[in-house]
């Protein structure tokens, strides 16, 4: 045996790094043509064939062993940092002892020596042969196989074998089963904002299942043969090919660009991705959302075609012999499909295209569109012109689909995905695909439109009401719901133009609202939605809902009670339609004490602070009462605090508070002892989330800070803090916490909290650092430039502070450490998190923000928090 010597696989290494090398900068080239991609493709498949080739000679096995490429390696395309997948295909078993193992053992090892990033099986024909039998992925990797080296009759014979024992409808219903799992695995959408190229839907490996399914029943291995074979149109086939290319060509760059095998357009390689291509932006935003919007649409057109071809071979394989039911003279339903009595029947009747939505919603059974009707929709989008999206036909057929009870979500969304609502409304075309770098939008625009159409319609569906009982309520009195249908579709479709989207949105939908004859009345509720869809949210998160004055402010802005139901559901959908992550109870309670509180101002009771005091407090004795209390045992407490403090806490919160630290409040006139133990109480927070927790102890001014970091160093998230300081100088600060850890009961965590917090403001000393945490890749790649204001409120007694950053770790206590050193008191505290933003309010006093020199200095020293 002649092995190959150390020297000569090293030469062979460096050879085959140099060749592979030199092909990967012929992917750099921006200029190159898309479809070149293929041809490089195959030439790096080439070039490992060689290298193999030479390593088999040296091994020399002779014609007892057959060398094949399996998987992706044996499509003749190779991605630049793909697996080399291959087989070693051994002579039947009654010939095992001319085979030598640690020969083929040599033969791998050189293989990984010589610079192949090698996937092996080693097997004979009868292995290949049970181990297809019992994984479809074996299988699939099977059926790519192509013979590289040795011995030809024996791969000739595996392939004969092979292909007699594969039953191409077993192995449809397995692929197509697989698809579904994949899809699921990436939430069953293309518009994922860090999409797997690769296997998201939309995606290569979708194409990639077609030919497989294909071959596997004989239909041909190539886009050309399946056009041939009649599975598909010649345009469709071009149009695969070409989206094929695209995003080939994505994923070849995102391998040469991240120097490994990297799929996934994460945010970090985004940018760089970009370049490759040529765009140019005046920022990194722009040249990465031009690359995603591309990416975007070309998942989309494989997603669509995708979808046609499943169905075509779906039938091919085993035709349907169900009756054609007859829906009216231009359709019928076949299989729980809507199909079209005619191929050019959108040609020649243009006002059929959306009636195939309306009848989609209301015809019974249907379950989606037939391959024949997807592929005429495909072929007529030339015919969705200006005149047609100005036909008044189109226009009552749109809103007829809007009045329907049933099937709104469904069919809106197959609009979308068959290209025919960006068609129909031009101004919804330019948002499809459109990324939003915001850090709390995990969805494109278009996506987050119809997530919040979505979420509005479940307000209107009995099955739903659980989820959020109080808007469902309101829904049930709502006597227009297409009016909040409309204004979801339009409250973002802006995005992205320049300018102030709510203001431009307005003006798109009074287009709308005028072309498809909408009554003035309704027309100017859907533009006030639209206009003011930001600003129940902003209210409710950022300024002091105990305060008459904001109530009336925002009750004005308003008007009526009308306009303000309509705005609040629009804002609990719009919350919840940006992330997962986004909503949560206590901003649901806020937005909820918000529509109450103004509803009362619009009916004419202006908050009155005594009225509004007496009332609580009665609430309070109540709740007080029903746990036994001793007679006025919370007088000790109430008597030290203000009105401030019962507007700012509803009934509920007093009594407990009461509860928990009446016999803590020292005498009257006895002096505050700074050394008196702190007093911390929790429990779980009665919206629902978190814990509730209030902390009673002798003031001091880095307090606020303590408190933070204690929350900080053990991983709590702060959503509210209300800062009291009581008539004695004891300060009754209370917050909404949430946590991610979990322990075995909740007694635990709170008893973790009460002893953890109290021992922390017990001990003495300077304020630690802030824990130092690992900021996400998306806030790394698209980062919030951070943003303070601070403005006197319009008493001028107390100060706004808004920040605006990237969160992180360490934030909150960051900022209160800043405040502490320039010994700020802090009234009140609204932490908003969005996503991976915050937006926070704080409302301050001091001495220090009388001076201009000072208040610089706080708010350079705040920025250097921010950024750090």
């Amino acid at each position: 045996m002649i092995e190959p010597a150390k020297t000569d696989v090293a030469t062979l290494r460096e050879a085959y790094r140099a060749k592979k090398l030199a092909l990967f900068d012929t992917l750099r080239f921006a200029r190159a043509p898309t479809r070149s991609v293929h041809a490089v493709l195959r030439q790096l498949s080439a070039l490992a064939d060689q290298t193999l080739c030479t390593l088999w000679r040296e091994a020399d096995f002779g014609d007892s062993l057959t060398l094949a490429a399996v998987g992706g390696f044996g499509r003749g395309e190779l991605f630049p940092y793909s697996d080399v997948d291959v087989l070693l295909l051994l002579p039947p078993e009654g010939h095992a002892s001319e085979i030598d193992p640690a020969r083929i053992e040599t033969f791998i090892g050189h293989c990984w020596d010589a610079g192949l990033e090698i996937g092996s099986s080693v097997r004979t024909v009868e292995e290949c042969l049970a181990e297809a039998e019992k994984d479809v992925t074996v299988q699939t990797s099977l059926l790519e196989s192509r013979l590289v080296a040795g011995n030809k009759k024996l791969f000739v014979a595996f392939r004969r074998r092979f292909a007699r024992a594969i039953d191409p409808q077993a192995f449809f219903v397995a692929k197509s089963q697989e698809m579904r799992h994949r899809h699921q695995k990436y939430d069953s959408t293309p518009y994922a904002l860090e999409p797997n190229c690769k296997e998201s839907p939309g995606g290569l490996r979708d194409l990639q299942t077609i030919l497989w399914m294909t071959k596997a029943a004989g239909f041909g291995n190539r886009w050309d043969d399946l056009a041939k074979n009649g599975l598909a149109t010649s345009f469709e086939a071009q149009q695969i090919k070409r989206n094929e290319a695209l995003l080939s060509l994505i994923r070849a760059r995102l391998h040469v660009i991240a120097k490994r095998r990297e799929d996934r357009l994460v945010f970090d390689l985004q940018t760089a991705v970009a370049a490759s291509f040529g765009y140019e932006g005046e920022s990194q935003r722009k040249s990465s959302e031009a690359l995603m919007r591309r990416y975007y649409w070309a998942a989309k057109a494989v997603s669509q075609l995708n979808q046609i071809l499943l169905l075509n071979i779906a039938e091919r394989l085993q035709p349907v012999d169900e009756q054609h039911t007859p829906i009216n003279e231009r359709f019928f339903e076949r299989a729980g499909l809507i199909e079209i009595a005619s191929d050019d029947l959108y040609e020649r009747e243009p006002h059929a295209i959306l009636e195939t939505f309306l009848l989609y919603q209301k015809t019974i059974g249907v379950q989606g569109l037939s391959a024949r009707t997807l592929r005429a929709l495909y072929n007529a989008r030339h015919v969705m012109d200006s005149k047609f999206r100005n036909d008044p036909v189109n226009h009552e057929t749109f809103m007829r689909i809007l009045l329907q009870p049933y099937g709104i979500t469904h069919a809106f969304r197959l609009m979308n995905q068959t290209s025919v609502l960006g068609r129909y409304l031009r101004v919804f075309r330019s948002i499809v695909g459109q990324m939003q770098h915001d850090l709390f939008h995990v969805y494109t625009v278009d996506q987050h439109i119809l997530m919040v159409l979505r979420n509005v319609r479940r307000f209107f569906i009995a099955e739903h009401a659980h989820e959020y009982p109080f808007c469902s309520q309101l829904a049930a009195g709502w006597d227009k719901p297409w009016i909040l249908y409309v204004a979801a579709l339009f409250h973002d479709i802006a995005k992205g133009r320049g300018g102030d989207h709510s203001t431009l949105g307005a003006r798109d939908v009074q287009r709308f609202c005028k072309q498809h004859g909408i009554a003035r009345e309704d027309a100017r509720l859907i533009e006030f939605l639209v206009a003011e869809h930001l600003v129940m949210s902003q209210v409710a998160q950022k300024q002091d809902l105990s305060d008459p004055e904001v109530i009336g402010a925002f009750a004005k802005r308003v008007g009526n009670e009308r306009y303000l139901t309509a705005l609040y559901l629009l804002t609990v959908a719009d919350i919840r339609g940006t992330s997962p992550r986004v909503w949560n109870a206590w901003k649901g309670k806020l937005l909820e004490d918000l529509y109450r509180y103004t509803l009362r101002a619009l009916g004419g009771r202006m908050p009155d602070p005594d009225a509004e005091v007496e009332l609580r407090k009665r609430e309070a004795l109540v709740q007080l009462a029903l746990h036994a209390q001793r007679f006025e045992a919370h007088k000790a407490l109430w008597d030290t605090l203000d009105v401030g403090y019962f507007m700012r806490h509803d009934a509920t919160e007093i009594a407990w508070h009461a509860k928990q630290l009446s016999r803590f409040v020292p005498p009257p006139n006895v002096p505050v002892d700074p050394k008196a133990a702190p007093v911390v109480r929790a429990h779980l927070s009665p919206v629902g989330e978190g814990l509730q927790v209030v902390v009673y102890t002798p003031d001091q001014p880095d307090l606020f800070a303590r408190i933070c970091g204690y929350f900080d160093q053990s991983s709590f998230n702060i959503l509210d803090a209300k800062v009291h300081t009581t008539s004695n100088g004891y300060a009754l600060d209370t917050f909404q916490v949430v946590t991610t850890f979990q322990p075995d009961h909740y007694r635990d965590l709170i008893s973790m909290v009460e002893s953890g917090l109290a021992q922390t403001l017990t001990e003495a000393g300077p304020l630690p650092a802030p824990s130092v945490g690992r900021v996400s890749r998306r806030v790394r790649s698209f980062p919030i430039k951070p943003r303070i204001s601070l403005l006197p409120d319009d008493k001028a007694q107390r100060w706004l502070l808004n920040i605006s950053a990237s969160d992180r770790a360490g934030l909150l206590y960051s900022v209160a450490r800043v405040l502490a050193r320039h010994h700020l008191n802090l009234q009140l505290a609204k932490i908003t998190t969005l996503g991976e933003r915050v937006e926070d309010t704080f409302l301050i006093s001091g001495p220090e923000l009388q001076g201009q020199k000072t208040q610089l200095a706080i708010e350079t020293e705040l920025m250097e928090a921010l950024a750090s």
